[in-house]
């Protein structure tokens, strides 16, 4: 019975892990994706019944992936230990809730959107940048305080100089700080400072100097943050998998290292036969 059961395990660990079944799950998802989308026009209303039954039968394919993923391993609670696992079982039993006339039906529909971060869990490549991108946030944190305390000082600065010119802009330092935003993302910032320019000609300096700080300097800051965590995510799934090339030093490392030993072995033995080596 147990010869059955662990035969069973390995082939639901085989089907988990076969590229034409990873390639089926990613198209349903794509599919479920679309589902989502059409469901927005006015024109597909009249198929309305084929659509409640496409999506019942993408619900049930997920169903069935999840239980086969937790079928292949070894103890149930393995699959739980994994974030990604916990994540698709929730996004799984959350499509489970029906799509009707229900008070439910705004929630359902809005969890099934969530069903296409399942694409997050199973693409590798896409697993790195979601974790880079959570563990580079608390770096990233601090940048943001720091720009925060840029743009508090170039609100009130605004606020003082420019309130009188225009108070929809200027008025308070809430405005001003809304004001910089629009002018740190381009948007239009040029008719903002040639209003300005008209009572203050120097006034250029003030708008320059903030999106130098703000558009170059803080936004590569940033992006060097992300990068150098995507470069350590990528060396820790090198390492996991064996590959790369901190495995390639690690493993010269280790070689050196017994060598090294070996040396040390050969001349212990030379120095205790009285043939001790000339230097």
């Amino acid at each position: 019975m147990k010869t059955s059961a662990g035969y069973m395990k390995q082939r639901l660990e085989a089907l988990h892990r076969n590229r034409l079944f990873e390639a089926a799950v990613i198209t349903i998802i794509l599919v479920s994706a679309l589902l989502i989308g059409a469901r927005t026009y006015e024109e597909v209303s009249r198929f309305d019944r084929i659509m409640g039954v496409l999506d019942w039968a993408v619900t049930i394919f997920f169903l069935i992936e999840i239980l086969i993923r937790m079928a292949a391993e070894p103890r149930l609670r393995d699959f739980f230990r994994d974030s990604w696992n916990v994540f698709d079982f929730c996004i799984v039993v959350a499509s489970l809730i029906p799509i009707d006339d229900s008070e439910m039906v705004l929630l359902a529909r809005l969890l099934r959107i969530f069903r296409v971060l399942r694409l997050v869990s199973l693409i590798p490549e896409l697993r790195i940048l979601m974790a880079s991108l959570f563990k580079a946030i608390p770096r990233m944190g601090y940048v943001v305080l720091l720009m925060f305390i840029i743009f508090y000082i170039y609100g009130a600065i605004g606020s003082f100089l420019f309130a009188h010119i225009n108070e929809f802009l200027w008025g308070n330092i809430a405005r001003s700080m809304l004001t910089l935003f629009r002018i740190a993302t381009f948007e239009d910032w040029t008719d903002v400072m040639y209003e300005t320019q008209e009572l203050y000609p120097w006034s250029w300096i003030y708008y320059l100097t903030f999106i130098f700080l703000t558009a170059f300097v803080f936004l590569n800051m940033m992006i060097g943050i992300v990068l150098q965590v995507m470069e350590k995510e990528a060396r820790l799934v090198d390492e996991e998998k064996g590959e790369g090339e901190a495995v390639e030093v690690h493993h010269i490392h280790e070689n050196m290292q017994a060598l090294q030993a070996q040396l040390d072995r050969i001349e212990a033995r030379l120095e205790s036969s009285g043939n001790k080596p000339d230097p």
